[in-house]
């Protein structure tokens, strides 16, 4: 394994961001609403995309215009006050002079996977997955939390293996790694810490066999579902290196015009081939 930092991959595999907006809205129906099941329609007829997906897209903005985090995530957040927002989070997003609030919560951690996609080496994607935390989620678990899943993205976009992903992941973070998605469902409950939420998620990929049966197994969790597959289907997508066409075409239907501009944007520098119009 390439030490950290110290190489820049020149891999090129599929790189996007509508795996994790994808994940935010099927989970979106089931985050008050709890399942213990993989066995759900994948798009309810009341879907919606929620603040992850609002929030990702504004870091991918501000990695496209080069604008400090904050700016682009305050405009465009506000956009959208009705997105789902936590109370703390508002209160920073329409402050006149917002300061970071010390949170582990895991907002820091939902929005950051399109930093796995836009950075090429390991202390890159630490540093930048970091920023995008500081500004609001400046707690270490809020830190880490970002940081693991913006690392995770990026070695499933590099093309680590399953096991390598865990063991990063493990020995860096701390996290405990070694359980299954059988073995957390049972006893896991809605958590919205970064500690309780991120290895979870990661866990969900690392069991999967597919994008789709990843974010089955994020949402079968019962947790905070959105943000479990949203993260999940972000690392997922990088590693199965797409999603659906069907999913794709979905999530183009959903998500809002202004977002899914950004979202194309994003996908056309960072994507290697036009994958947004359906060439997987």
């Amino acid at each position: 394994m390439v030490p950290a930092g110290q190489v820049q991959f020149s891999i090129q595999r599929a790189q996007d961001m509508i795996g994790a907006i994808a994940g935010d809205i099927i989970g979106s129906v089931y985050e008050h609403y709890p399942i213990k099941t993989k066995d759900f329609p994948l798009f309810h007829p009341r879907c919606r995309f929620t603040d992850d997906s609002v929030l990702t897209v504004a870091m991918a903005d501000a990695i496209l215009t080069k604008r400090p985090y904050e700016q682009s995530v305050r405009e465009i957040g506000r956009r959208y006050p009705r997105a789902g927002y936590g109370r703390a989070f508002i209160g920073w997003l329409y402050s006149e002079q917002p300061q970071p609030y010390n949170s582990w919560g895991n907002g820091s951690a939902m929005r950051v996977s399109p930093v796995g996609f836009a950075f090429d080496t390991e202390d890159h994607v630490l540093s930048e997955a970091k920023k995008t935390a500081s500004i609001s989620h400046n707690h270490p678990e809020g830190l880490k939390g970002a940081q693991a899943t913006a690392l995770a993205v990026f070695h499933a976009r590099m093309g680590y293996t399953k096991d390598e992903i865990r063991g990063e992941i493990s020995q860096r973070f701390g996290y405990n790694m070694h359980r299954a998605v059988d073995d957390i469902r049972p006893t896991y409950a809605f958590d919205i810490s970064c500690q309780g939420t991120v290895p979870e998620a990661i866990i969900a990929f690392l069991d999967s066999t597919s994008y789709e049966d990843a974010v089955r197994n994020a949402i079968s969790l019962g947790g905070d579902s959105d943000t479990l597959a949203c993260i999940t289907g972000g690392i997922a997508e990088a590693f199965y290196q797409g999603v659906p066409d069907a999913v794709r075409a979905k999530v183009k239907g959903l998500l809002a015009p202004d977002l899914l501009k950004i979202t194309e944007a994003f996908c056309e520098k960072y994507v290697q081939g036009n994958r947004m119009n359906g060439n997987n």
